[in-house]
């Protein structure tokens, strides 16, 4: 069997049911199953809002929403060089990303890149605007690329959470 290639044709991350004691997770082959990466991808490039989640240097948690864009089996965003997110980033670029989507929660664990390829910037920013309506002309802050190292997703009303937990593990590159 041939490995899936995800956008970026990298191979797609591996599939297993999450280490959750204590909450009668199923396994992989009961309930509905594994979630296909696919699923957690249509719901990562459709949400409007992202829970961005980094450490303060003294180890305190720090979270803000985003509005950011799904390319390339990346969540890109930009935010001010000044700002919390920014300087946290700067000392630990660590994070966890949430979508908007409580029902069907995605959750990133990755690490964040900062992106100073202007080829890459002008394609954050035209699915920036097609997404937002937001015109990112002359626009000069920092963007970042957050790469997920682990993805987790659940289907969060009762009757299917046992059997939809799934994790996704990705290859180092």
């Amino acid at each position: 069997m041939s490995e899936q290639k995800g956008q970026s044709g990298r191979n797609e991350p591996k599939a297993d049911r999450p280490h959750m004691p204590g909450y009668g997770i199923l396994a992989a082959d009961e309930g509905s199953g594994l979630l296909p990466w696919s699923w957690a991808t249509e719901r990562l490039e459709g949400a409007r809002n992202y829970w961005l989640s980094t450490t303060r240097p003294d180890g305190r948690p720090h979270a803000m929403p985003v509005w950011g864009v799904w390319l390339d089996d990346r969540l890109w965003f930009s935010t001010g060089k000044e700002s919390r997110k920014a300087r946290n980033i700067a000392a630990n670029p660590n994070c966890v990303v949430c979508s908007d989507f409580g029902d069907e929660a995605v959750i990133i664990e990755g690490v964040v890149e900062s992106i100073t390829d202007p080829v890459l910037y002008r394609q954050f920013a035209e699915a920036y605007e097609a997404k937002y309506q937001w015109d990112m002309e002359g626009f000069a802050e920092p963007l970042y690329a957050v790469r997920p190292a682990t993805t987790f997703a659940f289907i969060s009303r009762t009757s299917e959470f046992t059997g939809s937990a799934t994790r996704w593990r990705f290859d180092k590159e």
